[in-house]
């Protein structure tokens, strides 16, 4: 009697490892190896059940046959015993791996904060110290007298004045470039808007914007990153694509913002661009360091698209 009660508390036993491993299937993204252990537990329950059945059918066993009964009971309550320590394990390393993935967001977003942060300081040094020299060398040009000058000195100084209204441009420019003033002030949708509009190619190039963002402000590292992943995006089509068409959508949902990038140009292989350049792994790096989704399709000569969700 007691062997059968332990017989039926073995399969119990056996059953309940076959669940905890089965249940764990997922977690070892479907591993053949696991499979397989899982489906030895299955057969090896449904042993201890048959072995139920055949001493419930009043079979009286002889002494082997108890003391490999025994054997299969001690065999089961070791195999619950190491399947349930072995879930711990998986949720050990699940959260290890969590963790890892939370500190690697946590290092890339320090990373692009402090970036923005000496962005910000080269801009307002080219805007506040070299951009007053630059005005004042201009009105001290301005103030002399040309119509006395000699015609050689009058075209140097018009050379010298234009060369003066160049580098003050060029400074604007140098400053806005590395940290975009419109986007501090007016927000993600007309910093994009004034990038595209401020872009000078040698190419005919459509380039359509379409949004739902009109005068919101989301914070500021969402609108910095998503700012410059489509110049890095746009600046690569121009470069490499030679795409006549681009079309840039963004829009904001309750909970996201959503933003699609196409563009009809020669296309590439997503995994060997990755390989070459740094570009690519930027962007996602970007896109991770806020917890986003982020997502790219090319093809050779079928253009590129980019998706990517950030959360708000």
């Amino acid at each position: 009697m007691e062997l059968q009660v332990a017989l039926i508390l073995s399969a119990v036993l056996q059953l309940l490892a076959f669940v905890i491993t089965i249940s764990m299937i997922p977690k070892t993204k479907f591993n053949i190896a696991w499979i397989s252990i899982s489906i030895g537990f299955l057969l090896m329950a449904l042993r201890r059940i048959f072995e139920v059945l055949y001493f419930l059918n009043g079979v009286e066993p002889d002494a082997i046959t108890i003391f490999n009964s025994w054997i299969a009971i001690i065999i089961s309550v070791t195999m619950l015993i190491a399947s349930f320590y072995i879930r711990k394990i998986f949720e050990v390393l699940n959260r290890i791996h969590q963790l890892r993935k939370e500190n690697e967001a946590k290092l890339i977003s320090a990373i692009i904060s402090t970036e923005e942060k000496e962005r910000k300081y080269f801009s307002k040094e080219l805007h506040d110290g070299l951009g007053p020299i630059l005005s004042t060398a201009k009105m001290t040009l301005s103030a002399i007298d040309k119509n006395h000058c000699k015609p050689q000195t009058y075209k140097l100084l018009n050379k010298v004045e234009n060369m003066v209204d160049n580098a003050i441009i060029t400074t604007k420019e140098i400053s806005n470039h590395i940290t975009p003033h419109v986007l501090e002030r007016y927000g993600l949708r007309k910093a994009i808007e004034t990038f595209i509009r401020n872009i000078t190619t040698k190419e005919q190039i459509d380039i359509q914007i379409e949004t739902n963002i009109q005068k919101q402000r989301y914070e500021s590292k969402t609108e910095t990153i998503l700012y410059r992943i489509c110049c890095e995006l746009v600046n690569n089509t121009l470069k490499y694509a030679h795409a006549s068409k681009v079309s840039i959508l963004i829009n904001a949902r309750i909970t996201f913002i959503e933003f699609r990038y196409k563009d009809n140009g020669a296309g590439f292989h997503i995994q060997q661009a990755e390989k070459k350049g740094m570009g690519l792994i930027n962007i996602k790096s970007r896109v991770r360091s806020l917890n986003g989704l982020i997502e790219f399709v090319s093809f050779p000569n079928k253009g590129f698209k980019a998706y990517i969700k950030l959360p708000i």
